[in-house]
């Protein structure tokens, strides 16, 4: 499985993919991104993967049997995983196979066995520090790919046509463990934002998440400019990936690393709304690297056409698998 046997032959990739959509959207963006097949293994999990690491270790004690049943040999070549309820799995996994699987986590899955994993992809702004077995990235790997881009703009341009141009997406999280998105901050993002594009003589497309609550209420409230709106629960195919592929710019709030990534993966403006009260340390480190970078610029009011190269973690970490690993 390693060397030879590993590098001449079309590998056997497994994706262990639980019910957390940012852990799902990075590992199918990396999968995608190496052009090979994969399988697809949905986790779900019961009390005990609340437990730390170091108490589980490389187990499947945190699974449902459900999930347990279709983990048998033959064991692949290659599993990819993120997060630290995914990284007892994959050690297991592992083990089982005499140690001739190679691991990518996604996310640093925490120090407890940290060194069983062939690969570990971290974002910068953690700031781990070096070790060999560790690779950092700017922001989180995603599926937002030039041409998915395309395609989406030619399955959804029509559905926008009434809207008129420039059109901007506004893409909203929320509350998060430690910053909570209140109402006020709803308010705030609503009027910047159709000051903003009502001087360019455009329309929003505006979209929240599960994580924006009552607060969507507030924000849609200042919208004043021609909108299209997709709220949290609304039935319909979801035009997020629309929203993506047709603005001629974004406003993203920070307070998501995948998703101020996915906004950074067109090639348009990106605005990124983070008062402090929102905004966690790290995040406000990526904030100020994609800054730096050239691929967004802080919310303030003030707009300019302006563009910049897509934000594709996805692919440079797919680029360090195939150069570890040989494939």
């Amino acid at each position: 499985m390693t060397g030879a046997g590993f590098r001449n032959r079309d590998p056997s990739i497994w994706v262990l993919l639980d019910d957390r959509a940012g852990n799902r959207s990075q590992c199918l963006g990396v999968a995608e991104a190496l052009g090979h097949r994969f399988q697809i293994h949905d986790l779900e999990y019961v009390a005990a993967a609340a437990l730390p690491n170091f108490f589980l270790g490389a187990n499947y004690a945190g699974l449902t049997a459900s999930s347990r049943i279709n983990l048998v040999p033959p064991w692949p070549d290659l599993v990819i995983a993120a997060g630290r309820r995914t990284a007892p799995v994959a050690r297991k996994i592992k083990a089982d196979s005499g140690g001739q699987t190679k691991l990518v986590q996604l996310m640093y899955p925490g120090s407890a066995g940290a060194d069983d994993f062939d690969l570990i992809v971290a974002p910068r702004h953690d700031r781990l520090g070096p070790r060999p077995n560790l690779v950092e990235i700017i922001g989180a790997p995603h599926r937002v790919t030039a041409a998915r881009l395309l395609a989406e703009a030619e399955a959804w341009r029509e559905r926008f046509a009434d809207l008129p141009t420039p059109r901007w997406a506004l893409i909203v999280g929320g509350s998060t463990k430690r910053r909570a998105f209140t109402e006020d901050m709803a308010r705030d993002l609503g009027r910047m934002a159709s000051e903003m594009v009502s001087e360019t003589g455009g329309s929003l497309l505006v979209t929240t998440s599960r994580r924006t609550g009552d607060a969507a209420d507030a924000l849609l409230a200042e919208i004043t400019v021609p909108s299209h709106v997709f709220r949290w629960g609304d039935t319909g195919d979801n035009p997020y990936m629309g929203y993506l592929a047709v603005a001629e710019g974004i406003i993203v709030t920070g307070d998501s690393a995948s998703m101020v990534s996915e906004a950074c993966a067109t090639t348009g403006p990106v605005y990124v709304y983070a008062p402090r009260a929102l905004t966690v340390q790290k995040h406000a480190r990526l904030h100020a690297e994609l800054y730096d970078k050239g691929y967004a610029r802080p919310l303030d009011g003030t707009h300019e056409t302006w563009t910049h190269e897509p934000l594709n973690a996805a692919a440079e970490v797919a680029t360090e698998i195939r150069t570890r690993f040989g494939l």
